[in-house]
């Protein structure tokens, strides 16, 4: 440092959890990081199917900001997954699994959402933060955010 200007950091307490309960904790992130994808893909193809009666890859495409052989790929792990279903050069479904993660998905995000919203976070940064939020929150947060939007209603 030059000048002798005061710098002043953030304290850093270190993470009393034993070691493999800290393994734990990053073990559940990077299963999350997995998961991201296919929740965000099956979430927006049940939203395309719900619009227009159909998702096809141009429009995941368009809607995701990626490129089409990125959503070409991703399908196909999603078929794998057993969560699509598609011929070939036809639109994009869901099966019974996929449309019960859309689902799971859809309310852990509304939940957020609301949860964001009743702390005073406008609906643009709500519904962008919990896009993150979302794919990381366990059932007993997600119910705790319920309980906290319910008791300031």
């Amino acid at each position: 440092m030059s000048s002798g200007a005061s710098q002043t950091r953030e304290d850093f307490t270190p993470d009393s959890r034993d070691p493999e309960a800290q393994a734990d904790g990053f073990a559940h992130v990077r299963n999350a990081h997995e998961s991201e994808m296919a929740e965000d893909y099956v979430e927006l193809i049940a939203e395309l199917i719900e619009a227009h009666g159909e998702a096809r890859p141009v429009d995941i495409a368009e809607r995701l900001g990626v490129k089409a052989p990125t959503v070409t790929k991703n399908i196909s792990r999603l078929k794998v997954a057993g969560l699509v279903r598609r011929e070939k050069y036809r639109s994009i479904f869901l099966t019974d699994r996929g449309q019960a993660l859309a689902e799971a998905c859809r309310r852990r995000h509304r939940i957020v959402v609301a949860f964001l919203q009743s702390l005073g976070i406008d609906e643009v940064t709500a519904e962008r933060d919990a896009e993150g939020i979302e794919h990381h929150v366990s059932e007993a947060t997600l119910i705790a955010f319920e309980n906290h939007i319910k008791g300031s209603d």
